[in-house]
């Protein structure tokens, strides 16, 4: 089942349930809020998940691009990506918790012909502030579904402040045998399906206050789901990746992990190209900038020689196609090559620096601190030109 067929499936199923198809944003967060770039698809919705009517009614999903630079140091493992698809729904004051679930479930089980065994959840156990989720506790044990407690785990919340509660997540094995373990203890255990009931409001200081509204917020990460149901290793074998797993190595021969760094960061400075955003020191524009800037890090890593001006539009273009993105690929590949040479010439002015007998040995807390603040040159650039 190709990614496409995966959307299609999961919106048709929701829409036979009411829900009303939202259209995805782009990356950039409404007016007001203080994140630099949609990190969920929640973010569009925070208005109406603290009450506000939405025009298309309380039952809605949608397909929303997502950008997370928390999981930066992640990427290189199976699971994570920079820039990815979220699948979400939501129920604005409308069904509970429970019902949610059992919806993951059957579509999971019949949708996509997931077998039952190899399901596991996790849920809220409860702390001093709240009790256990006894309601999502319940609804697995009578699905029959394996089910661990926690506590950090399983809250939700978007910042110190804002809509926050428990929630359950769905995890899928992965492993060769059969399933064993639990989640929190057994990696080959994957979550690809969250469900948050937001019930509450987190204030300035720590407290919670009830929401004029007791609303589900699902969110299922597209790519982790594909590599799944694909029989995949990792989501960067999953169809999305077919162009990239065909052009680069030929091009650049690489370690895996260095391929999906280089893929990651590359599709996704892209797809922050391709939603207008322009590389800058500071703010939301020195996103893009970190993400070249770690990514030939890389690349040159074993060959100096290697540029982006060998890279491929075609790959330029499928990801901008792939994000309903209008942005030419001739463009944003100028904007790339113009970031390839202000880092050239970083590394001449580093390397400069460097050499100075100063930094010539072990590099202290306060050395990082001064060759970022005085000279640009951020602590994973400096590793890279001593080779750390």
């Amino acid at each position: 089942m190709d990614t496409q067929r995966i959307v299609r499936t999961f919106t048709e199923y929701y829409e036979q349930r009411g829900h009303r198809r939202v259209t995805g944003s782009t990356l950039l967060p409404p007016p007001g809020d203080p994140v630099l770039f949609t990190t969920s698809g929640m973010h569009p919705l925070t208005p109406y998940l603290e009450g506000r009517p939405h025009p298309l009614g309380r039952r809605l999903v949608n397909v929303q691009r997502c950008l997370r630079t928390t999981d930066l140091e992640e990427v290189g493992d199976r699971t994570h990506l920079t820039v990815f698809e979220m699948l979400g729904t939501w129920s604005l004051g409308d069904y509970e918790g429970p019902t949610s679930l059992e919806w993951g479930y059957g579509l999971l089980t019949e949708g996509f012909g997931v077998d039952p065994r190899l399901l596991c959840a996790t849920v809220f156990g409860g702390d001093d502030r709240t009790g256990p989720d006894t309601a999502s506790l319940d609804l697995w044990e009578r699905l029959g579904v394996p089910v661990e407690r926690t506590v950090e785990d399983n809250w939700w919340d978007n910042g110190p402040t804002g809509p926050c509660g428990p929630d359950s997540e769905i995890f899928l094995w992965t492993g060769t045998t059969p399933p064993e373990s639990t989640p929190t203890r057994d990696g080959r255990w994957v979550e690809v399906w969250n469900h948050v009931t937001m019930r509450y409001r987190r204030l300035d200081d720590g407290s919670l206050m009830p929401l004029p509204q007791r609303n589900v917020d699902t969110g299922l990460g597209l790519e982790r789901l594909a590599a799944v149901l694909q029989g995949r290793d990792s989501v960067f074998d999953c169809d999305v990746f077919e162009p990239w797993r065909r052009l680069v190595p030929p091009l650049w021969p690489l370690d895996e992990p260095s391929f999906r760094l280089v893929g990651d960061h590359l599709r996704a400075a892209v797809v922050v190209l391709g939603d207008g955003v322009r590389p800058a020191n500071s703010g939301r524009g020195y996103v893009p900038r970190r993400l070249v800037r770690r990514l030939l890090t890389v690349l040159l890593r074993d060959d100096p020689s290697r540029t982006l001006a060998d890279l491929p539009v075609e790959l330029i273009g499928h990801t901008l196609d792939r994000f309903g993105q209008s942005a030419g690929a001739g463009p944003v590949r100028e904007v790339l090559l113009d970031e390839e040479r202000r880092f050239g010439r970083l590394l001449e002015r580093g390397r400069r620096v460097l050499d100075r007998p100063r930094f010539r040995g072990p590099l202290g807390e306060d050395d990082y601190r001064y060759l970022h603040d005085t000279h640009g040159l951020p602590r994973e650039l400096v590793r890279g030109l001593r080779g750390q």
